[in-house]
């Protein structure tokens, strides 16, 4: 088997090879240099270390994107600590227990996060930092408190001349030393920490360094999802900083307007995404433009459409920038309409597949080999099967098993033994198809299988990607209320407001397109009636609707 360096050691060479060239920033605000990195990296090893924190010992992180989160990740697993990064839109009470429940001794918060906290309720944490300038807001620790207060005099100690690239080695981690306790936002409302090994980030990273860096070119990328969720934090924030690229990281909140604006600013090499936000983007600034009956009748003349999809792939192509490589869409499903309409101007995008639990990749195909529909095909170190008779057209449970597998859930022995069979596959939980070539093909999920008067597996997924494309549908919900099949609507509220419609014209609407809806689906998937949902529904972190939430109210 060839031996991959150790996951440390790829932080290690990026920050030497890179020594003189921007890493990080927050968009439109500070810069920091390789060098930067490595300087601030060092002096949280020294309150580290006069902390008396050790190998092994938790450290948690909850706050906003930024470059001092990302530092602070990084100079947590360089040290040998593990990283237990917490996703800021969670509750105060989900912080406390992630917290408590981990053992972390540090917390580190940010801005926002910082006011919220009641600290105590945080007893056991040994020291509190506020993230934007490492200021200690609580210490339980004096030797801590020394440190912070001191920093700049111990660093100058520890380097009398000044830091230099031969100063910079970090802990030399092990395969199955563990890096990162991940605490699951899911859609089921309990957060399970997932116990990430360095051996599951050191295949993810060897992966991504090697499929993207051999197309990606070195320069800008546009951070944008949240780095305390495993696709954020190791697709654009680890494989990019490990190749070199300077990160911008979106500290405010991502409307797909901001977004485009600083995809023009920043003109990002590589996108990673959730669907949400390509779709709302196409959607709202693209499809205005091409969707008319003059576009639509060149589109259908053969000579003159190859140059008219010319046109179109190019202006899309500029609204994510004009840079890019191609666009990865991970997290959930991408709009079957928003898929074919990326697909036929020949625009570079894919769709990758990932969980929590495998440190995320499953699945990739480079945009070249992408086949609608798919996920792409098992990523390098991964096995895959879909446990049915007949993969490729009767739907079975994903399960897979290779070195990105997580080693299990954190002091939940009950729950890892309910996700890893005797033979060691990891059941995902998702349903799907694997076609002879290795595409794998997404239904849903097993939880979310819905089953008709007549014994029928119903996937709601598969009727809320339709409704989500039909008039004034913003996003959509299929509950199941005794026998009958419902729709949540959350409606284009700004669309409809644009138009002129009042309520009774918009619930008119809905009843069209449950017809229209009705008339595309076999007969055991027919919608009963369409609910208005006049608030936009709660989501996950990584724009997932809280499914259980709606489905508890049926």
């Amino acid at each position: 088997m060839e031996m991959k360096p150790s996951f440390n050691s790829y932080i290690e060479q990026s920050i030497i090879k890179h020594w003189d060239k921007d890493a990080l920033s927050d968009y439109k605000g500070t810069t920091l240099q390789y060098h930067d990195v490595a300087r601030k990296i060092e002096k949280l090893h020294i309150l580290f270390e006069s902390g008396g924190i050790r190998k092994g010992d938790k450290i948690a992180i909850c706050g906003r994107n930024s470059a001092n989160w990302a530092v602070t990740f990084l100079a947590t697993l360089s040290y040998g600590a593990v990283a237990v990064p917490i996703q800021h839109e969670f509750k105060p009470e989900q912080i406390y227990n992630i917290v408590s429940h981990s053992g972390a001794k540090l917390l580190f918060v940010g801005d926002i996060v910082a006011t919220t906290l009641d600290y105590s309720q945080l007893p056991e944490i040994e020291g509190v930092f506020y993230l934007p300038d490492n200021s200690l807001i609580i210490s339980h620790n004096d030797a801590l408190s020394f440190a912070r207060e001191h920093l700049n005099e111990l660093f100058g100690r520890k380097f009398p001349k000044y830091f230099r690239k031969e100063h910079v080695h970090y802990v030399v981690d092990a395969p199955e030393d563990l890096a990162i306790i991940n605490y699951t936002s899911g859609t089921t409302g309990f957060s399970k920490g997932v116990m990430i090994p360095y051996r599951a980030m050191t295949g993810n990273l060897s992966w991504t360094l090697g499929e993207l860096g051999k197309h990606v070119k070195p320069g800008n990328v546009l951070a944008i999802l949240p780095m305390a969720h495993m696709y954020g934090l190791m697709v654009e924030f680890l494989f990019n900083f490990a190749f070199g690229n300077h990160i911008y990281f979106l500290t405010r909140l991502p409307s797909p307007t901001i977004i485009q604006q600083a995809f023009a600013d920043v003109k990002p090499v590589i996108i990673a995404s959730v669907p949400l936000i390509v779709e709302k983007i196409v959607r709202k600034h693209i499809f205005p433009l091409v969707q008319n009956s003059r576009i639509k009748l060149l589109m259908s003349m053969p000579v003159i459409s190859k140059k008219v999809k010319e046109r179109i792939r190019e202006y899309v192509y500029n609204v994510f920038g004009g840079n890019l490589y191609e666009i990865i869409i991970g997290g959930a499903g991408l709009n079957k309409e928003v898929e074919q309409f990326l697909y036929d101007i020949e625009f570079p995008f894919t769709v990758g597949y990932g969980t929590t639990e495998t440190a995320p990749m499953i699945s990739y195909s480079d945009y070249n080999n992408f086949v609608p529909g798919s996920c792409g095909t098992p990523v390098t170190g991964m096995s895959v099967r879909v446990a049915s008779d007949d993969p490729e057209h009767v739907a079975g449970e994903i399960i897979t098993r290779g070195i990105n597998v997580m080693q299990g859930y954190y002091h939940n022995p009950e729950a890892t033994k309910a996700v890893f069979d005797d033979d060691g596959w990891f059941h995902t939980g998702d349903l799907g198809t694997m076609a002879s070539d290795g595409h794998i093909f997404i239904r849903g999920r097993i939880k979310n299988m819905l089953l008709g008067s007549n014994g029928q597996n119903i996937y709601p997924e598969e009727i809320e990607d339709k409704l989500n494309s039909m008039a004034l549908v913003n996003e959509s919900l299929v509950i199941q209320d005794h026998e009958q099949l419902v729709a949540l609507v959350h409606p284009d509220a700004k669309e409809a407001e644009e138009l002129g419609f009042s309520s009774s014209d918009i619930e008119d609407i809905m009843e069209q397109n449950r017809r229209q809806l009705n008339a595309a689906l076999p007969s055991f998937c027919k919608i009963e009636k369409i609910r208005i949902q006049e608030k936009e529904f709660e989501k996950t972190p990584k724009n997932s609707i809280k499914r259980y939430l709606y489905t508890k109210q049926a």
